[in-house]
């Protein structure tokens, strides 16, 4: 069992998750360099991955 200090840090960290997959998408649709284009999708889905990582502890 989580503590409520515990719970408040991840659901922090969902939150930053969340932003880091929006802002990196976003920079990604910006690009015309297609290799930059393609590092911000990685790293986009990399928050993604830690997002849903961090989700599934809570389940």
């Amino acid at each position: 069992m989580l503590t409520s200090k515990e719970l408040g840090s991840i659901e922090d960290q969902l939150n930053q998750e969340e932003l880091l997959v929006r802002k990196f998408k976003h920079y990604a649709q910006c690009c015309s360099d297609p290799q930059l284009k393609q590092k911000c999708e990685q790293v986009a889905a990399m928050h993604q991955d830690h997002f849903t990582r961090l989700l599934n502890q809570l389940n």
